[in-house]
């Protein structure tokens, strides 16, 4: 039997805050591994997400959400790479 293939995925989303909050947000989320702060500007949070499922992505998207300040943590944008993608095995010089 084939192997199931891994998948890695990336997931862009918004945190809005209290702006007199949003530097303790912003360093909360600094803590958080497998996030990266984008931008913030205004009391909106841009992050990236990564992780290996999107559950992994749901629950850091609920502590976030769960954070002191947040109003609200909404996933915009979701990719997955699965092992296929990353392997060009597949591909031929074929004509």
């Amino acid at each position: 039997m084939p192997e199931p293939m891994a998948t890695y995925h990336i997931s862009s989303a918004v945190v809005a805050t209290l702006p007199a909050r949003t530097g303790d947000v912003l360093a909360e989320i600094a803590k958080m591994e497998n996030v990266e702060i984008h931008a913030h500007a205004n009391g909106k949070i841009i992050i990236v997400i990564e992780g290996t499922s999107t559950g992994v992505m749901g629950q850091c998207l609920t502590a976030i959400s769960l954070l002191e300040g947040v109003i609200a943590a909404n996933m915009v944008f979701e990719h997955v790479e699965t092992g296929e993608a990353q392997n060009d095995d597949w591909r031929t010089d074929a004509a």
